[in-house]
């Protein structure tokens, strides 16, 4: 059977997409092997600049200029540093765009646009951002549907932990009651350091920043509105819940105590930032918050790091997934299994 080559556009290389970059190279054997896919990155852009290729670019020029703190615009011969991203789906002549820009939650930008452009072009698009399917799922899902695309999105929701893919695809004519996540790592840890190790709040926060889990402003995490993305984009993708960020109750976790965490304990449970949608009515009640869960849990044993979905169902039980996540290498994973199934279909 033949391969089949697939033209990328890659817009954002941070983390995540040095990662998914690596891993083109690391898994191009097995890629070819048992998916018959030979992916070539023809474009990628950063906040320097674009590289554009029709012929593919280096993967390890690319990989070495990242590394290096260097933008893509220094990229010999084909790199440009008056241009956008857009001006880079414009020229390209590609089949997909991988897209990890950073989340914007203000206007979804510079992703959103990107997004609508490359489905526009009629490419197929994967990307590891939440801000533009927050903002604009149900317009961004029709579109991709008028044009005949596939928008996959699997590492935005817990990153490798494949919360979307087993609600699509697994629990099929389910009645979905409810479900509940730990779907913010930064979240969680700090929970753990205060629960095991009796650290405060602040402590544990400014052990989760030394380390590198905590960003130097976490005000996203800590107050609860990261896991309300991941809630909403569950929502939308999984319960066929139209749900936006103002539909979603929001409480994080600055006020919580050491000592609260000692009753939890007593209880015969832990305190956890939990995510939750209880069926109600023809829809879903939504909420982040702290709440105490019982140790008979299928979420109360996991790690500081660790991440997991529960799905309550009518027919197929209860289902709970967790993964065990270090680094941004498992979201990079995430994106190459979302183009992997684009390419299947």
């Amino acid at each position: 059977m033949a391969h089949r080559r697939v033209r990328m556009v890659v817009i954002g290389l941070g983390n995540v997409g040095r990662n998914f970059l690596k891993l083109l190279v690391d898994k191009s054997d097995v890629l070819i092997s048992r998916y018959r896919l030979e992916p070539v990155v023809i474009g990628a852009a950063d906040s320097s600049g674009i590289a554009l290729d029709d012929n593919g670019l280096d993967l390890a020029t690319l990989i070495r200029l990242k590394e290096q703190k260097q933008g893509v615009a220094s990229y010999a011969q084909v790199g440009l540093a008056a241009a956008r991203p857009s001006d880079l789906i414009e020229r390209a002549q590609a089949d997909m765009l991988i897209e990890m820009s950073p989340t914007n939650l203000t206007d979804g930008q510079p992703g959103l646009d990107c997004i609508r452009q490359a489905l526009q072009r009629g490419w197929d698009v994967v990307t590891a951002n939440k801000g533009p399917l927050v903002l604009a799922y149900s317009e961004l899902m029709m579109l991709a549907a008028r044009q005949g695309c596939q928008l996959r999105f699997s590492a935005c929701v817990g990153g490798g932990l494949p919360s979307v893919n087993v609600g699509q695809r697994d629990l099929v004519a389910c009645n979905i009651t409810r479900v509940e996540g730990i779907l913010n790592s930064t979240t969680h840890y700090i929970l753990t350091a205060m629960a095991e190790d009796g650290k405060t709040f602040e402590q544990a926060l400014a052990e989760a920043q030394r380390i590198g889990i905590a960003e130097a402003d976490p005000t996203l995490d800590i107050d609860g509105w990261d896991a309300a993305n991941k809630c909403v984009i569950v929502a939308n993708s999984v319960l066929g819940f139209p749900a936006t960020l103002r539909d979603v109750t929001v409480t994080g976790i600055r006020s919580v105590t050491v000592e609260q965490m000692r009753q939890a304990k007593q209880q015969g449970g832990c305190l956890k930032l939990l995510v939750t949608a209880e069926r109600e009515g023809d829809g879903y009640r939504l909420s982040v918050k702290p709440t105490v869960i019982p140790f008979t849990h299928p979420l109360a044993h996991l790690s500081g790091e660790d991440m997991g979905i529960v799905y309550y169902t009518d027919i197929m039980g209860t289902i709970a997934v967790s993964i065990a996540e270090r680094g941004p290498v498992p979201t990079a994973a995430a994106v190459l299994r979302d183009v992997v199934t684009v390419v299947s279909r």
